[in-house]
């Protein structure tokens, strides 16, 4: 607790602020800490050969330690660990640890698989939330799009996190050839268990396939559900990216993130550092900025990244004029999903 006192002190005293040229202030932190991952989701990964970079060109423990309390000195208050699958990285319970005791919120996006393995590690940092990728609750279509027969494991481990306590958003893309089949099934699981389903519509990344028209938008998925359900809106917190609804006498909830057809970047306040610590301001910008590169230099970190808050678009990356119906695939200027972290 004093830890995290001095930190907000220094927070509240600072000159360095992270607000771009629009007034968005930029206090949440997503850091990849590696491109491996144990699956082959079709959405993330690019469907040519896909191959990871060297570990020296990677950001190590201290490196990402080292930029994590930059952030966090200039006014970030919560670190999100992606990958890849950031628990398939050998040293990932060093760096949770070490993240934890930094006094800023600390949660994880997963691809479930490896969750067991580390439940004694998460409860001895105290997480409260964690982000679970599941696309299918059928065993097949899970298998084809995952590229693994492991369905059972990460369900399994899904009920394991609940049980101990921690808070589940299931982050479900919406795919054009599942979702509507799959969504009320979905749904129906929150009717006995306090999960939180996100439905997220399908976004380009490098070698993903996408082409607008396979984009299933939220209105579109909303108006099957208030075929089937009574539902409440509920609040969305500020900065939100979900829309949260609730099924009249479920436990959980559900929301959908509507990247595509109803962006949020007018009060986004996120930043990501991809596992070779290049600084994204956008999950859809082409601009990179290398901090990795000038913390190994032994310069000044918080220039390089006031440089890349400053150079943020207003609306998604600068690259979607028009809408993202007027887009074709590859006119966008990116790196796979993978490469940037979940």
């Amino acid at each position: 607790m004093r830890l995290k006192t001095k930190l907000l002190h220094r927070v509240n005293t600072t000159t360095t602020i992270l607000t771009d040229h629009f007034g968005r202030i930029h206090s949440y932190l997503r850091i990849s800490i590696t491109e491996s991952c144990n699956f082959r989701c079709s959405y993330c990964m690019p469907t040519n050969d896909y191959h990871c970079l060297p570990s020296a060109q990677q950001m190590g423990v201290d490196e990402i330690e080292s930029i994590a309390k930059a952030f966090v000195g200039m006014g970030v208050s919560k670190i999100r660990l992606t990958g890849g699958e950031p628990l398939v990285r050998r040293d990932f319970a060093d760096i949770l640890r070490r993240l934890s005791a930094l006094g800023v919120e600390i949660s994880i996006t997963t691809n479930g698989f490896l969750v067991d393995k580390f439940l004694p590690l998460f409860r001895e940092v105290g997480l409260r939330s964690l982000n679970l990728s599941l696309d299918s609750l059928d065993k097949a279509r899970f298998d084809r799009i995952t590229g693994r027969n492991a369905f059972d494991r990460v369900w399994g481990n899904a009920l394991k996190l609940l049980d101990a306590g921690i808070r589940v958003k299931m982050n479900t893309v919406a795919l054009h050839d599942t979702v509507m089949d799959e969504l009320p099934r979905f749904l129906d699981l929150t009717k006995g268990l306090p999960l939180h389903v996100r439905f997220i519509e399908f976004m380009p990344f490098a070698g993903n396939g996408w082409e607008h028209h396979k984009v299933i938008t939220a209105a579109q998925m909303l108006a099957m559900v208030q075929e089937r359900y009574d539902i409440v809106k509920l609040k969305d917190e500020p900065h939100a990216t979900a829309k949260k609804y609730k099924i009249v006498g479920h436990e959980g909830t559900f929301a959908f993130i509507t990247t595509m057809s109803e962006h949020f970047c007018g009060s986004c306040n996120r930043l990501r550092v991809t596992a070779d610590g290049k600084i994204k301001n956008c999950l859809f910008g082409k601009d990179e900025f290398d901090l990795l590169g000038a913390l190994r230099g032994g310069e000044d970190l918080a220039q390089v990244i006031h440089q890349a808050v400053k150079a943020k678009h207003p609306v998604m990356g600068g690259q979607f004029a028009g809408g993202y119906t007027q887009r074709q695939a590859e006119s966008i200027e990116n790196r796979s999903m993978v490469k940037i972290g979940g």
